[in-house]
């Protein structure tokens, strides 16, 4: 079966749906807000298509983005609001600049960034100082913390107090932000980030939401998905393209050293023969490239 390129049309009975919520006669569902990290590491023999990029893919039984493959990320919890985590880097206000929201909203973001990256990796952005980071994460004591913090049974802050350790918030870059749209009945407000495997550290295939997990470059990862071997939601393949036109995780880190996030909010957009969700316009070129 021949897959679709995007820009994908959207099947009319969730056309029907989206034209409801526009004209008032359904009402959106509260979005929640969430954190998600794409995690990159340099390719072993370098790679046209970009750096790797650290995939997992949902179980089928998920309620949300069921079988598809996404970055390391979740929801955030109360506890990410605590002020007194150990903290370095770019202040909570100054994220707020970067992110687009309150301070207070800026630093809990941060945090479910660090703590779903770890506990969904094993990957950990934090370190014994400000110019230190943990150079290996694999021990039986550390699995036992990573499933004590997504659990709930432990908070970051409690985590980071036992071990001495201080979250590198200079670690992480702003990339950009997602609204799910209207119709969905789950829907999440995520910023993207982004950031480096840090040298030592290793990731492993933990997470009770995924079935498998795989590094892949970028680029490769969009080209799986428009072959139809790898199911993406459209922010995870536009993400995937874009990273994909950089060479190394230092280039999209220095991109992202620029970026202000931007939430953005997929809505109905008309093609010739039907409609499909629209994108931010600087990702329209890198689409247009992929048609025939």
């Amino acid at each position: 079966m021949k897959i679709p390129l995007p820009p994908v049309p959207l099947p009319e009975h969730l056309v029907a749906l989206a034209r409801e919520y526009a004209d008032g006669t359904r009402t959106p569902v509260e979005p929640r807000n969430a954190a998600t990290v794409v995690l990159m590491r340099h390719h072993p023999d370098g790679h046209a298509a970009g750096p790797d990029v650290y995939y997992m893919r949902r179980h089928v039984s998920m309620d949300f983005a069921a079988g598809m493959a996404v970055f390391p990320g979740g929801g955030v919890d109360p506890r990410d609001f605590d002020t007194e985590v150990a903290w370095t880097g770019p202040t909570a206000d100054e994220w707020a600049d970067r992110l687009g929201c309150d301070a207070e909203t800026a630093r809990a973001l941060v945090c479910t960034a660090v703590r779903e990256t770890f506990e969904e990796s094993g990957v950990l952005l934090a370190g014994p100082s400000p110019d230190e980071v943990v150079a290996d994460t694999t021990g039986n004591d550390w699995e036992a913390d990573r499933v004590a913090l997504e659990t709930r049974e432990l908070s970051m802050t409690d985590f980071l107090l036992r071990r001495g350790l201080v979250l590198r918030t200079d670690l992480l870059g702003v990339w950009d932000a997602w609204l799910t749209p209207v119709f969905e009945p789950k829907r999440y407000r995520t910023w993207f980030f982004v950031a480096a495997l840090p040298e030592g550290q290793l990731t492993r295939d933990v997470s009770s939401e995924s079935s498998s997990v795989v590094w892949l470059p970028a680029g490769a990862a969009a080209d799986q998905a428009d072959a139809g071997e790898l199911a993406m939601m459209p922010p995870t393949y536009l993400t995937s393209l874009e990273v994909g036109t950089f060479a190394t995780p230092e280039e999209v880190l220095a991109e992202a050293a620029s970026r202000n996030a931007e939430m953005f909010t997929p809505s109905l957009e008309a093609l010739d023969d039907g409609f499909t969700l629209s994108m931010p316009d600087r990702l329209r070129p890198l689409v247009q490239q992929r048609r025939p």
